[in-house]
């Protein structure tokens, strides 16, 4: 059974790589990543940046041109600070495929180093009572506001989002596991409560109970 969890943000956000769409979402089950989602900012109009030039087709974009870049990443569960990584830096942005390319080569080489280089800036929580650990990933350096063994409480602000670690975009990844331990979790399924998505551009809102975002679906909390 999916284990349901709060979503980990405010406000207009876009589903990417969902496990609604293909498990492993991500293609892989490397890293506990099997049911794992992305989640990139979106202002009101569903736009993740609010505009466009010559380094959009041609080469790289600051980060914090996106909207996703700096908003606050909240706790999507009740638990303990069980694992937390700072000071990775926060990459250049790449919606070029000129920018793509090099740095798609090069993923092979990331995930030789181990889980810090995919992952970034990370915080890694135990919910209570279960046995089952969430990971939110790829933050915004300098950041985190906690550290291991603090208590959060859902909703209490982590640290903000960022484009760490194997992130061409800023976003964030969220996933559940079996494990604090990257290196060798497995993935636990996931659903979300409480959510308004949007669905292929639709006008109007769906309030959803319980559920996962579908691919390219846009989503706030209820």
């Amino acid at each position: 059974m999916p284990v349901e969890i709060a979503l980990p943000f405010a406000g207009r956000w876009l589903a990417m790589n969902s496990p609604a769409r293909r498990v492993p979402s991500h293609g892989i089950d490397l890293l506990g990543q099997r049911y794992a989602i992305d989640f990139v900012g979106v202002d009101d109009r569903h736009r993740d940046a609010a505009h466009t030039d010559w380094r959009t087709l041609l080469h790289t974009e600051p980060p914090d041109r996106f909207f996703s870049f700096g908003r606050p990443i909240l706790a999507p569960v009740d638990g303990v600070v069980v694992g937390v990584h700072d000071g990775e830096p926060d990459h250049e942005a790449r919606r070029s495929q000129l920018a793509l390319l090099p740095y798609a080569l090069g993923q092979a080489a990331r995930v030789r180093l181990g889980p810090t280089a995919v992952a970034g800036n990370h915080v890694v929580l135990e919910l209570r009572q279960s046995g089952v650990f969430a990971a939110l990933v790829h933050l915004r350096t300098g950041t985190l506001r906690v550290a291991v063994g603090d208590t959060v409480v859902t909703g209490q602000q982590l640290a903000q989002c960022g484009n760490s670690g194997n992130s061409t975009q800023p976003h964030v990844h969220v996933q559940l596991m079996d494990s604090a331990d990257l290196a060798v979790a497995r993935g636990v399924p996931v659903a979300f409560r409480g959510y308004r998505e949007w669905i292929g551009g639709t006008r109007h809102p769906t309030l959803v109970g319980r559920g996962i975002p579908g691919e390219r679906s846009v989503v706030e909390p209820a």
